[in-house]
């Protein structure tokens, strides 16, 4: 039977000197030093050692480095380097024998390839980077709900399965849904709008689904995307939003998270506030200035944002894209109707996030629609809920998953996903 836990390894204070305490963990370390042995034990909140001495010495056996026991004894003072207390074992209890070799070492002296890792993701929690950077991911998800909240935002869960292909577009996955064809949604798009009718402000984190066959340190067929929409807000508002949400994920991990930040040797620095606004128009001038060939309506290349981002490093807003490049729902300039109330948020050549201001005029939405090939029948669901008195709003979508990259300085968005899914990975 084992013993309860009492206590995680980081509660061990001058308190308990002296005191029987009972720790859970794995074996980081095992040394067997004739009729002593110290063991390495490590739990989430951090390291202790345990010191093992008489007959439970010498009917410890073999137990390999990995395996997680139970060990039960008295807490004392210690001459171990970086360690405050250590355990004088008086029973010991193997609870899960790990094998030898393991196929990742999760110390970490061994480097393994990403592939190999996230091929083990369990194993590869006990490496104390690896551990960090989702100990950080979870600080940042409190900071940004906080944040929203603060802001008068409530959280919604909209549906994952859908009966249409509700913005358009071929990056979807269809589904067979008894008898139908459904799809894994691609945003909230289209019900968080609806929501503003009555909530005003709403936002959602949550997973959804794209068929985007790219192969990118950037993309995913699952990602988390952080959205909001707002009533009675227009584009410059929720810029506004996203901003303070941005600058507040940094402070609050930069202020909270400084062990994380040392394991993974990556120190946060907040970014400089306002962000840059920067205007399609300017961006275009920029790539002609620099010998790119481009005409105002043209989409920007991911070579054209590369070349932006060194002219803009960090964090800046690309604004006012051109009406032929956005989705159905974005609404134009009152003064420039070729313009439309958009923006992205750039992180030099990466876009974080899509927003801006939404047509709420239905005929204008079924014009719309129109204009872009889309079939106005297969929105209906959508539109009616216009002739219900809905009030002007805007939102935004950002991507979880290349915010927290941008956060601890890496390139590739997989370090940041638990279990990513990509076109070729499916498992585990």
């Amino acid at each position: 039977m084992a013993f309860v836990k009492t206590h995680d390894i980081s509660e061990l204070n001058q308190e308990l000197i002296g005191r029987q305490v009972v720790l859970g963990g794995w074996i980081e370390d095992l040394r067997k030093l004739g009729k002593m042995s110290f063991i390495t034990l490590r739990d989430i909140s951090g390291l202790s050692q345990v010191v093992v001495k008489g007959e439970l010495n010498d009917s410890l056996g073999e137990i390999n480095r990995q395996s997680v026991v139970s060990i039960k004894g008295i807490v004392q003072e210690t001459r171990a380097r970086d360690l405050a207390f250590e355990i004088k074992a008086e029973e010991i209890e193997v609870l899960g024998k790990a094998i030898h070799p393991l196929p990742v070492d999760p110390i970490g002296r061994l480097e393994s390839n990403i592939d190999t890792r996230l091929n083990h993701r369990a194993l590869d929690m006990r490496n104390q980077k690896t551990a960090s950077i989702f100990k950080l991911r979870h600080h940042a998800l409190q900071s940004l709900r906080k944040t929203l909240a603060n802001e008068k935002f409530l959280e919604i869960t909209t549906p994952k399965i859908i009966g249409s292909a509700s913005e358009g577009g071929a990056d979807l996955f269809s589904l067979e849904y008894f008898g139908k064809t459904a799809y894994l949604a691609q945003s909230p798009q289209l019900y968080k709008e609806q929501m503003t009718i009555g909530l005003e402000r709403v936002f959602e984190i949550s997973n959804f689904y794209r068929a985007e066959n790219s192969h990118t340190g950037r993309h995913l067929t699952e990602f988390t995307s952080i959205d909001i929409e707002a009533a009675f807000m227009d584009y410059e508002d929720v810029m506004n939003v996203l901003e303070t949400l941005v600058l507040s994920v940094y402070k609050d991990i930069s202020e909270k998270c400084k062990t994380e930040q040392e394991v993974i040797k990556h120190a946060i620095e907040i970014p400089t506030a306002p962000f840059e606004r920067v205007t399609y128009t300017q961006c275009v001038g920029e790539l002609k200035k620099a010998g790119e060939k481009i005409e105002f309506g043209d989409d920007l290349l991911d070579s054209h944002l590369r070349m932006i981002g060194k002219n803009h490093p960090g964090f800046f807003f690309l604004t006012d894209w051109p009406m032929r490049l956005k989705p159905f729902y974005i609404r134009e300039k009152d003064e420039d109707a070729t313009l439309s109330r958009s923006f992205d948020l750039q992180h030099g050549f990466l876009e974080l996030s899509s927003g801006g201001t939404r047509l709420h005029n239905p005929e204008m939405l079924r014009s719309r629609l129109k204009e872009q090939g889309l079939d106005p029948g297969q929105f209906e669901d959508h539109l009616k809920t216009f002739d219900w008195g809905m009030p002007p709003h805007s939102g935004w979508g950002m991507g979880l998953d290349r915010l927290m990259a941008t956060l601890i300085g890496i390139d590739n968005v997989r370090e940041v996903v638990l279990y990513p899914r990509d076109p070729d990975r499916l498992s585990p």
